[in-house]
């Protein structure tokens, strides 16, 4: 009897699988096998492109003249012994002889199609293949996939698009890489990692950075009223001058102080408008890793693999991995009863009720075909939600998207405005207020108000107690307080993603967002291992909430100077035609003859422009030992030269996976501890942590430097940066697929 191979991305997707298809199934090593069909399991990217050492053994040395190197055709790997063992298994199943027709069932996007193609080519097959395009990992979501399962042909253009992506990666990230690794062996110890996506999003922070260290800040003034109208009806108001409410001298401020102080005032204006405001769009990945880190301080990793839980363990979510936020037209009549299922559950009660008891679904935002490609917006599942099984990770991530999901389909909110000056000794004082007259959608996050806001120019926004035109007022408290001006926010995961969706361009509204969606750096997909490799080279620290550039991320920057490979627009070119590919609007071939052009031209000007490059190395001042000038090398900081041995006094840069910086050392050679904790330490696990720094003396005289933290002291783990554990076992693999060569 003939059988059917079922190919899965993991091994719970094949377990999931199984519960659906006639059994029972025996478990055997690596797969299953029930009556008719067998399933197995790729545990991810089993298979990968081969290293150039591969194609030729000259390759291992990495010398200038043998760039670019561009394989006429791409050979595969298997990546690692584990992925062997499995990769043995699925290329048994695929010879046997009783199987005649294969599914690929990994997951269903770019990335899934990749993984399938490689070990389907590498294992040499040829077997036909259907295809298994799931949104959902409900019950009925599956049973239905199967009982629709797609040609392969279908997705030809999928495949091609998944392999151009993949390969382009490798051809612009090994070229770049090794000619820049070898015109800077002398300013940098290691190599200097470049690639497609990652190094325009380095450069995105790098600019910023130098933005800030550029930045000189300035003083200014401002003043501050309190006034009060009969019957104790109080309030506050800022001075503006004309429109501007910063004064340029404290002499100026304190002369307006002067001026109102005791004085009685009245209000001269008082404007009410109402506002409207539309609940925002239905989730992708990009805007889900934006809200959990912005709520939450969650890394873009973080959230997805929160999210991948939430689809794949829970089936409490549709696919995570998707670049729209919208629905198709055949989903509309399952709106009602997911409401229904969210609403099992007391916290989304009232938002579900309003939605199920709607006569006419309000859809003209949400239902869009035409903007809806691989998969539609993340949504809960038509399914029971278990949220007392959920991880906190995931019990947040699914409260974002179910109330998003209710709050979608209510009525917009809408606010009062109202705009108030007072004049006080010809001194005019604005005050801006803001009151929710209808909750609208707000009202499914019991949002009654809108969040704090924080003390801008203009003054923060108040509930207002009412107030008349005409009416007088007595200044209660008025005074100035110094101000300056301050640099430029550092990114955050949340910005950091919203500028590589729009390829580096500033952009707020949702609509506009979504018009350029498809000229992005990266792919939802994929910009979580984006932050998370430039921070695993040494380009990037966390600090808290922000991603800040080290040293070495930003003079990788600025030696590139002006350098096509540092342009977000360009890669999000790149991006965009990846996706006409996909959908049959551009030709593989052509791009990467595009691709292996690029590739050849960044070698010869990487050659050119960097051949004498030198970074001046950093004079720390004299040695507290034998009086030598301490200099910055490739692997230290050290008393001793080519010249001048000095007493032996060195500091090594690298410290718990952390270049140390010359400010740090600075620091620590003057005080003989750093007084702040420095960030971007790494546990041998892997996990990011700070701490102080202390300068300590061996007994045999050396010098070291130590965790100056009572953890360190007692012998204790580091603490962690982020407080929950980071994705495990299957769901870590599926949170960190490979997104380029480096």
């Amino acid at each position: 009897m003939s059988k059917t191979l079922v190919i899965a991305e993991k091994p719970s997707v094949g377990r999931d699988v199984a519960r659906v298809l006639p059994g029972p199934f025996a478990k055997n090593e690596g797969f299953l096998e029930g009556p008719e069909h067998i399933i197995t399991w790729a545990v991810g990217h089993l298979v990968q492109l081969a290293e150039p050492d591969e194609y030729d053994p000259k390759y291992k040395k990495w010398k200038m003249g043998d760039l670019p190197i561009v394989p006429d055709r791409f050979r595969l790997v298997v990546r690692d012994e584990r992925s062997k063992k499995q990769m043995s298994v699925v290329s048994k199943q695929l010879k046997r002889d009783d199987v005649d027709l294969v599914i690929n069932a990994c997951d269903a996007g770019r990335e899934g199609e990749l993984i399938f193609a490689y070990l389907f080519e590498k294992a040499g097959a040829k077997k036909p293949v259907k295809r298994l395009w799931l949104s959902s990992m409900t019950k009925s979501a599956m049973e239905h996939a199967f009982s629709n399962l797609r040609d392969a042909e279908e997705l030809r253009t999928l495949e091609e698009a998944a392999r151009s992506r993949s390969e382009a990666d490798w051809i612009v990230g090994m070229n770049a890489t090794r000619a820049a690794t070898i015109r800077l062996r002398s300013s940098f110890d290691g190599a200097v990692s470049l690639g497609r996506v990652q190094t325009p999003t380095l450069a995105i922070l790098a600019r910023r950075e130098e933005e800030i260290a550029a930045f000189k800040p300035e003083p200014y003034w401002l003043v501050d009223a309190t006034f009060e109208a009969d019957g104790a009806r109080v309030y506050e108001g800022r001075f503006h001058a004309g429109a501007q409410p910063r004064i340029a001298t404290a002499e100026e401020a304190e002369a307006v102080v002067a001026a109102v102080r005791g004085q009685r005032g009245t209000i001269t204006k008082l404007d009410k408008t109402k506002r409207t405001e539309k609940a925002p769009l239905l989730y992708d990945l990009t805007s889900l890793q934006r809200e959990a880190n912005t709520r939450y301080g969650f890394s873009a990793r973080r959230t997805l693999g929160a999210a991948q839980r939430l689809y794949e363990e829970h089936k409490a979510l549709t696919y995570p991995r998707t670049s729209s936020r919208y629905l198709t037209s055949d989903m509309v009549p399952e709106i009602k009863p997911t409401a229904e299922l969210v609403g099992h559950n007391p916290d989304y009660r009232a938002g579900a009720a309003y939605v199920t008891g709607l006569d006419l679904l309000p859809l003209a935002r949400v239902v869009a075909d035409d903007k809806v490609g691989d998969h539609h917006a993340i949504i809960p599942t038509r399914a029971e939600h278990k949220l007392d099984k959920m991880g906190e990770d995931d019990r947040r991530v699914y409260d974002l998207v179910a109330r998003r999901f209710l709050a979608v389909f209510h009525p917009e909110a809408v606010f009062e405005n109202t705009r108030v000056e007072t004049t006080v000794a010809e001194q005019v004082f604005r005050t801006r207020g803001k009151v929710l007259i209808v909750p609208g959608w707000r009202g499914v996050y019991g949002q009654l108000a809108e969040g704090e806001q924080g003390d801008d120019d203009e003054g923060r926004e108040q509930q207002l107690p009412r107030l008349e035109r005409g009416e007088d007022v007595d200044t209660r408290e008025v005074a100035a307080a110094e101000k300056e001006t301050k640099p430029p926010r550092r990114y955050s995961d949340a910005s950091l993603l919203g500028a590589m969706e729009t390829a580096g361009k500033l952009v707020d509204d949702d609509e506009m967002r979504e018009a350029m969606k498809d000229s992005g750096i990266g792919t939802p997909a994929t910009r979580a291992s984006i932050i998370e490799r430039l921070i695993d080279v040494g380009y990037v620290e966390r600090e808290g909430r922000s991603l800040v550039c080290t040293e070495k991320g930003v003079n990788v920057i600025r030696l590139l100077g002006a350098h096509p490979l540092t342009s977000p627009s360009l890669t999000g070119d790149w991006e965009n035609r990846l996706d006409k590919i996909e959908h049959g609007g551009d030709s593989r071939e052509k791009f990467m003859a595009d691709i292996a052009k690029f590739a050849d031209s960044t070698v010869r000007v990487l050659d050119d422009t960097l051949k004498d490059v030198r970074i001046p190395r950093a004079n720390l001042g004299p040695c507290a030992v034998c009086g030598h000038d301490i200099i910055e090398n490739r692997k230290g900081y050290s008393c001793w030269s080519r010249d001048d041995p000095g007493c032996g006094f060195v500091i090594w840069k690298s410290k718990a996976g952390k270049t140390l910086s010359p400010a740090v050392v600075r620091e620590l050679i003057r005080a003989g501890y750093t007084s702040k904790p420095v960030t971007g330490f790494r546990s041998r696990a892997g996990r990011a942590f700070r701490a102080r720094l202390a300068l300590e003396q061996t007994d045999d005289g050396k010098w070291r430097v130590e965790f100056d933290e009572p953890w360190a002291k007692e012998g204790a783990k580091p603490p962690d940066e982020e407080t929950a554990a980071p994705p495990q076992g299957e769901a870590a693999a599926a949170a960190s697929q490979p997104a380029e060569a480096a």
